[in-house]
């Protein structure tokens, strides 16, 4: 029997009850990542008594999770987040049934995955993923919820093909590779994953219990610095061909293509600068005291965390304006926190005729984990 004080408050709601209580119960749930979005959205469903909870994630705790993933402690930094997700949640509550997977969400295993579950909370962070996982979802028969948040909003939807449209009728096609910056590179405001990840504890609960009207066939947009909410409806393209199984997402979103052009890219013909330069590579270049013009296009607060000798500060936002207080005939490196802002800021300053100008490949991020660890991370 479930502890009914535990869940009297939900119990009273109009339309829920012990019915609702025992669909709870009886619910298996698997989330997609244990990051900003599974920490508002796990303790949820096991708090209110959802009977078996999976977690998909094959990540580790970093210091860089711990403002918005309130699941874990600084304690938890390099301990897998799946495994420590799963310990709290025990702790939370003891009568939910709790399972932790610590591999990555695949073309070959996630059919079987999905199989052992009756819904699917998509918090994933990436393209590749979110495909994935509505296609694993339809050939399954079931439903998806499916969220994503970037800097100071976010947007959710439901996805259910034997009963409306999917994700990839809202999205057909996915953003080319790069356009779209991660919480690594862009930012994100911690409550947006609070408030994005209760909506999708709501939306799984109305599936759950039959309870309200579920997001199928809609998107909802949240902006938190206006408080705002939008709506945007939308149906199945009968023109779009049915999902006959899984396929190379990677590929499809464009990120191997991506890959090969940057490994590619750092050999280029002897006339040509590459787009990228690796860390390791800068260093040496910068041990054997080749003269290099180093550009930091970050925010003031971001070099006042971490920054490399000798860099001009520009933020990125200012370099058009700014450009004249560099050199175009100097051989350049651009760098920023991942490599998305240099690798814009490099294409600017291309058109603006300088000689020759790369990216750091990963930015200062990758200089601090592959040649100097003393270069804090942030």
């Amino acid at each position: 029997m479930p502890d009914l004080a535990r869940y009297s408050r939900q119990l009273m709601l109009p339309g829920f009850g012990s019915g609702g209580q025992a669909a709870l119960g009886a619910a298996r749930v698997l989330v997609i990542g244990a990051g900003g979005l599974g920490s508002a959205v796990l303790p949820q469903l096991a708090a209110m008594g959802v009977g078996t909870i999976g977690i998909v994630d094959d990540d580790v705790v970093d210091a860089t999770n711990l403002h918005r993933q309130t699941l874990y402690a600084p304690f938890d930094v390099g301990a897998p987040k799946a495994a420590r997700a799963a310990a709290r949640l025990r702790e939370l509550n003891p009568e939910v049934s709790v399972r932790a997977h610590l591999d990555r969400l695949s073309s070959s295993n996630a059919l079987e995955l999905f199989g052992a579950y009756d819904l699917v909370i998509d918090g994933s962070d990436n393209f590749p993923t979110r495909y994935l996982v509505d296609d694993a979802a339809t050939l399954s028969g079931i439903p998806s919820v499916w969220g994503a948040v970037h800097q100071f909003g976010g947007q959710l939807g439901v996805s259910w093909s034997d009963r409306g449209p999917t994700y990839r009728d809202l999205f057909p096609v996915p953003p080319e590779p790069g356009t779209v910056p991660s919480c690594a590179e862009a930012g994100v405001l911690p409550s947006v994953c609070t408030v994005v990840g209760g909506l999708l504890v709501s939306e799984a609960v109305k599936l759950i219990t039959g309870i309200g009207e579920p997001l199928l066939g809609r998107v909802v947009a949240y902006d938190a610095r206006d408080g705002g909410f939008r709506e945007l409806a939308y149906a199945r393209d009968p023109e779009r061909m049915p999902v006959t199984g899984l396929i190379d997402y990677e590929a499809f979103c464009g990120v191997a293509a991506r890959e090969e052009t940057d490994a590619t890219a750092m050999t280029p013909p002897a006339d040509q600068t590459p787009d990228e330069i690796s860390a390791e590579a800068l260093a040496a270049l910068r041990a054997a005291g080749e003269a290099i013009q180093l550009v930091d296009v970050r925010e003031p607060w971001e070099a006042d965390l971490a920054s490399l000798p000798g860099a001009v500060l520009i933020p990125s936002r200012q370099l058009v304006a700014r450009w004249s207080e560099l050199d175009p005939a100097a051989p350049t490196v651009v760098y920023c926190h991942s490599g998305y802002r240099s690798a814009i800021a490099r294409d600017q300053l291309r058109q603006l005729d300088f000689e020759s100008v790369t990216s750091l490949a990963g930015g200062i991020d990758a200089w601090s984990r592959e040649v100097d660890a003393s270069v804090p991370r942030y």
